[in-house]
């Protein structure tokens, strides 16, 4: 069972903004195409660093006030939330081995 946890705009606030750590946000899409080829890669992420990184995903056409919050303009977007500050941006498909350095970047 993958540990991404699948929340929606009245989830955020407590999912993101409220825990100590880190939190990567999945901004994704039924229709979108690259999507489903990050996916696995971010269930991957969560799976292998669930000790010091939570992972959450958001479809973004239901969840708007999310989408704004984090000014996605596209998806797949990512973005890595510390103390609700938004500390790296991604937007477009992401391979798994860019991913893992984008996230070792912030949890050393």
């Amino acid at each position: 069972m993958s540990k991404v946890l699948e929340i929606t705009d009245n989830e955020f606030e407590q999912e993101v903004y409220r825990t100590e750590q880190p939190v990567l946000v999945y901004f994704w899409a039924s229709w979108c195409g690259p999507c489903k080829l990050v996916s696995p890669s971010v269930s991957w992420i969560a799976d292998t660093y669930s000790d010091r990184l939570k992972v959450v995903k958001l479809e973004v056409d239901p969840n708007p006030e999310s989408v704004a919050k984090c000014k996605v303009e596209g998806v797949p977007a990512l973005r890595l939330i510390k103390d609700k500050e938004i500390i790296e941006s991604r937007e477009g498909a992401i391979g798994k081995q860019q991913l893992q350095s984008l996230v070792e970047t912030f949890l050393k």
